[in-house]
């Protein structure tokens, strides 16, 4: 009798010690919060540790706009359903008769959804051997193949071809002005450079002329007018926003100022036909190797305009892009919002049937049901980035989501792409001087009054803590916010 006394007390004051703690937690981090200005903002916090004891749970139930948080969802899905060795193929085909290197017709260019057409490194060692691509790396590989085939001269057109995907180029969910920037470029089964071109702008050399503007890749595939004007040095630079594109056409140009003492920098503006870019691409990058080209670029959505040459005719030149982890790692280390969209679709086309947001979102939403064993109603998904203001998620999904992948055997792509804090990625510059530098690996997530953060902690002792936190409706300025969640994140780990 005596022992079951003792037991029993040691089990109450096991039960109040960790009472005791959560308290502690919910308290401190209470102090945080419902201090102004942060008051006002809607805190949306779940967070547990490694053996499933919730350690703090603030609204953990209830939906949070998340942001880019919502690239999780996709990452995790894509690292989990697709093959580990998976890579996204472009099969070239020609579209008519090839004697002693001439063909007699169009070479067309039909793309699986590869996003990695473009300049970047795909790990944090951007020194590591293959780590790093440039613009025309998947380009210049394919015309090369092509010549090696013996192709010298095409009496037809590159035909970009991106049907593998839905016609539907631009999600209907977001918003008008977005459509102009890299954030929300256009999704195609074909893309080259991110479906964006690199605008540099500099102060021109006195007040009132025009700013220097050049661009890359330069492809000669649209017009562009500078209608900016250098303003003094104490002025404001208004330019960023005010890059413009006629409906319907590739007329663009800028207006608004440039400050004479501001530093040159880089706006990325979206064109509006990937498939036609990509042509575009691969013809220069044959021209460039000695292949005459007659009729030029052009491109197509139609599934059905060279269907009978992709059922029943052999690609003269099969490219494989970079594998399923590369294109997981842009997407959470540094938040590429095209990429995630590009690899929704791709989940909708290779676990599905149907490239589109409809069938990538469906795929989703089983994934997170039947095999992570999230309650339907804990989400309401509209697209891969998170860009679209209308994706809810609760917290304590996310965590769900989180702790699911930390445990499964095809984790590591997703871990890996993870950014770690003080290291290369979007938690570069946060918890500096704190003592979480290094040891906190999550996704960030900003747009209009929204700021999250999810992922792990991974404390000195050994142990992980799982954490979502959302910080929605606020006017809070984003510096000021980020530091705030920071802290957050560091009283969960005290």
């Amino acid at each position: 009798m005596r022992k079951l006394i003792l037991a029993s007390l040691t089990i109450s004051a096991a039960v109040s010690l960790q009472a005791q703690s959560r308290g502690s937690v919910e308290k401190r981090v209470s102090r945080l919060l419902d201090q102004p200005p942060f008051d006002r903002a809607t805190w949306n916090i779940f967070a547990q540790d490694d053996r499933g004891r919730v350690l703090l749970n603030r609204n953990g139930d209830r939906f949070s706009v998340p942001a880019s948080n919502t690239k999780l969802v996709v990452s995790a899905a894509a690292t989990i359903l697709l093959p580990a060795d998976y890579r996204a193929r472009t099969s070239i085909y020609a579209n008519g008769t090839i004697t002693n290197g001439l063909l007699q017709g169009d070479l067309v260019v039909y793309g699986h959804g590869d996003p990695t057409w473009s300049e970047r490194c795909y790990t944090i060692d951007t020194l590591a051997p293959g780590g790093c691509d440039s613009t025309w790396t998947a380009v210049d590989a394919i015309a090369e193949s092509l010549r090696a085939r013996g192709i010298r001269r095409i009496t037809g057109r590159i035909v970009g071809d991106g049907s593998y995907f839905e016609p539907l180029l631009t999600h209907p969910g977001w918003n008008s002005f977005d459509l102009n920037w890299w954030y929300a470029a256009p999704v195609s089964g074909l893309g080259f450079h991110d479906n964006s071109v690199d605008f540099q702008i500099t102060p021109g050399p006195f007040v009132d002329a025009p700013p220097a503007i050049t661009w890359t890749p330069d492809l000669s595939l649209f017009t562009f007018e500078n209608r900016a004007r250098t303003v003094p040095a104490d002025s404001s630079t208004t330019i960023g926003d005010n890059f413009f594109r006629k409906p319907g056409t590739l007329d663009i140009w800028a207006e608004g100022t440039v400050s004479l003492s501001r530093s040159p920098w880089i706006e990325s503006f979206a064109l509006p036909d990937p498939n036609l870019y990509a042509a575009r691409a691969l013809e220069i990058s044959l021209r460039k190797k000695g292949v005459a080209i007659g009729g030029g670029a052009a491109s197509t959505t139609d599934s059905m305009a060279y269907r009978t040459l992709r059922c029943c005719g052999s690609p003269l030149v099969e490219y494989r892009g970079r594998p399923l982890p590369d294109i997981v790692f842009p997407i959470l280390n540094t938040s590429q919002n095209w990429f995630a969209e590009m690899l929704l679709k791709l989940l909708g086309r290779e676990v599905g049937d149907t490239g589109s947001w409809e069938k990538g979102l469906d795929v989703e939403k089983r994934f997170l049901i039947d095999s992570v064993k999230i309650d339907s109603t804990a989400f309401s998904l509209e697209d891969g980035s998170g860009l679209a203001a209308g994706n809810l998620v609760t917290p304590h999904a996310f965590v769900q989501l989180l702790a699911y992948m930390y445990r499964h055997p095809k984790r590591a792509p997703f871990l890996a792409g993870l950014p770690r804090a003080q290291q290369r990625g979007s938690l570069l510059k946060r918890f500096a001087g704190t003592p979480l530098e290094g040891r906190v690996r999550a996704k960030t997530g900003s747009i209009d009054r929204v700021n999250t953060l999810s992922g792990y902690i991974e404390r000195a002792d050994g142990r992980v803590i799982t954490f979502s936190i959302q910080a929605n409706a606020h006017d809070v300025p984003t510096r000021q916010m980020l530091a705030q969640i920071d802290s957050v994140v560091v009283q969960l780990a005290r």
